[in-house]
């Protein structure tokens, strides 16, 4: 299939929910979908890679942790029409990582952090706040 995932097709994406201490881990995006918004780690799921494998994969890319056992939480869907953007995505939820949390990718992520699920930074990426009322 030519194109781009998500743009010219529906995309295959997973995202990881990671919890410590009692706060959740989110990064800040730079570039779309939903550039300038908070989200939990995650991205595109590569061809014959499973989709909790990519989780963990990107994951560490993005933050520099080691991560180990994940659960499967939910499938969430976001269509995102101002930015003809359209994903599919396996969502898993971990409180078994170590290591420092680092922005170890600048160019794709400008912030980091940990935060209260009571007290979440916005604007919210839809692909998180999705995540984020299954886990409630």
């Amino acid at each position: 299939m030519n194109g781009l995932p998500g743009i010219d097709f529906p995309g295959v994406g997973c995202g990881l929910v990671i919890r410590r201490d009692g706060k959740v881990l989110l990064c800040r995006r730079m570039k779309a979908p939903e550039a300038g918004h908070w989200s939990i780690p995650g991205g595109k799921v590569d061809h014959l890679e499973p989709a909790f494998e990519a989780a963990r994969r990107e994951a560490n890319e993005e933050t520099g942790l080691q991560i180990g056992e994940v659960s499967f939480l939910c499938v969430t869907e976001q269509i995102i029409p101002d930015e003809k953007q359209h994903w599919v995505a396996f969502i898993y939820v971990t409180d078994d990582t170590s290591g420092d949390a680092v922005l170890a990718e600048p160019d794709k992520l400008s912030e980091i952090g940990w935060f209260d699920l009571d007290n979440l930074p916005k604007p919210m990426s839809v692909f998180a706040a999705q995540a984020f009322a299954h886990l409630r």
